[in-house]
C-alpha cells in the first residue's frame, strides 16, 4: 500500500486502511510511507511492516527501489497516493494487481484505473475519498460507520508523553500550541494571538510550542509571549510529538499535520481554519473544535493570501479562548 504523503492526509487515510484489513483479515499488509510520516503508523495492528520510501532522483534509483518491492513478491499494491511514481514504483516492481485513483495521467500503469469520485459523489470529509477507493475497487458495499478517526496505543502514547515531559522537568497541566502550517502562510493564524488565547485559559499551565525546523522562528514569537513555555520547534521526531501531544490537556492550532493528529489522540484540540475547508479536512469527533469567522473569499485554497488574510484576523483571541474554556 502506498501511503499519502502529507502527514494528515495519512490521518485522514487510516480508516481505509483498517477496511483492507477487515477485508483481508490474514494478509501480510505492508506500507510504503515517506520517512517523515511513517511514525504514524507504528502502533497501527492493520499494519504488518512500513517499508520506508525516501525521495529518490532518476529512473535508476527507482529501479533498483522496485527490484526490493519485487522481491517481496507483494499481490497487490493500493494507491492511497496520487503521484504517477506511486504507479511507476508498483508497475516497475512488477506487483500484479495496481489499484489507484484514473489521476496524473497514471491509468496505463493500473491494472485498476478507479474513476476519480465528482463533487457530490460522497460525503465531503477526506476521509471518504480514500474509502471510495476501495468501494469502486469492489472491496466493500458500504463505508464502515466511524463518526471519529482515533489512532491506536493512545494510553502507551499519554504514558510516553509524560515520561518525556518528566525528563524535560516539566510539571503539571501542559497545553500544546501549533501555530505553523506547511502548506502555506493563508492557513496561519496570528502567532500573538495564539500566545494571547493561551495565556486567557485558567488554570497554571505548562506550554508546548511544536513546528517544523523551518518555523523555529515563528514557534519562538509564540514562545517569547507566554511564560512556563518550552519552543520544540524542530527539536522533536515525529514519534515524539505523538507522544507528547497525547500528554497535552488541550491543542490550539492550526489546519495542519499537528491538528489531525492532536483530534485523532482524543486530546481537546480548538482549531483555527480560514483559507481551507474544515468540513473536507477538518478533526473528527466529539473533542474537537473550528473557529472560524466570515469571509467571503474563503474557502480560498490558496497556499499565499493575495489581499488581507481577513479570514485569519478576524478571529479574535477572545473568541478562541472562550472555545478552548468551553470544550474544556
Amino acid at each position: 500500500m502506498r501511503a499519502t504523503n502529507w502527514l494528515g492526509d495519512a490521518v485522514m487515510s487510516l480508516p481505509a486502511i483498517r477496511a483492507i484489513r477487515e477485508i483481508f483479515p490474514h494478509a501480510h499488509v505492508a506500507v510504503l510511507a515517506r520517512p517523515w510520516v511513517a511514525d504514524l503508523y507504528a502502533r497501527e495492528k492493520a499494519i504488518d511492516c512500513v517499508i520506508p520510501y525516501a525521495a529518490m532522483k532518476g529512473l535508476g534509483a527507482r529501479r533498483e527501489f522496485a527490484g526490493r518491492l519485487r522481491a517481496e513478491r507483494f499481490d497487490c499494491a493500493i494507491l492511497l497516493q496520487n503521484a504517477f511514481d506511486a504507479a511507476l514504483i508498483t508497475w516497475l516492481a512488477g506487483i500484479p494487481e495496481r489499484i489507484g485513483y484514473a489521476r496524473d495521467g497514471r491509468s496505463a500503469l493500473l491494472t485498476q484505473a478507479i474513476p476519480v469520485p465528482e463533487p457530490g459523489d460522497l460525503p465531503r470529509h477526506e476521509r471518504f475519498y480514500y474509502l471510495e477507493l476501495l468501494r469502486r475497487a469492489g472491496m466493500m458495499e458500504r463505508f464502515p460507520v466511524s463518526d471519529s478517526i482515533r489512532l491506536e496505543g493512545i494510553e502507551d502514547a499519554r504514558a510516553e508523553g509524560s515520561a518525556h515531559l518528566r525528563a524535560l522537568g516539566i510539571e503539571g497541566a501542559v497545553i500544546g500550541i501549533s501555530p505553523g502550517a506547511a502548506y502555506g502562510n493563508a492557513k496561519r493564524w496570528l502567532p500573538e494571538r495564539f500566545a494571547e488565547s493561551a495565556a486567557m485559559i485558567p488554570g497554571a499551565h505548562n506550554f508546548l510550542i511544536f513546528g517544523s525546523p523551518a518555523e523555529r522562528e515563528l514557534c519562538e514569537t509564540v514562545a517569547a509571549r507566554l511564560p512556563n513555555s518550552r519552543n520544540l520547534a524542530g527539536e522533536t521526531s515525529l514519534r515524539e510529538f505523538i507522544d507528547l501531544a497525547a500528554a497535552c490537556r488541550l491543542f490550539l492550532t492550526n489546519d495542519s499535520g499537528a491538528m489531525h493528529v492532536a483530534s485523532a489522540l482524543g486530546v481537546p484540540t480548538v482549531t483555527i481554519f480560514g483559507a481551507t475547508d474544515d468540513t473536507t479536512t477538518g478533526p473528527t469527533g466529539s473533542l474537537a473544535r473550528v473557529v472560524r469567522e466570515h469571509a467571503e473569499c474563503s474557502p480560498c485554497l490558496l497556499r499565499e493570501c493575495p489581499i488581507d488574510h481577513r479570514c485569519m484576523t478576524r478571529v479574535t483571541s477572545e473568541r478562541v479562548a472562550q472555545v478552548a474554556r468551553e470544550l474544556l
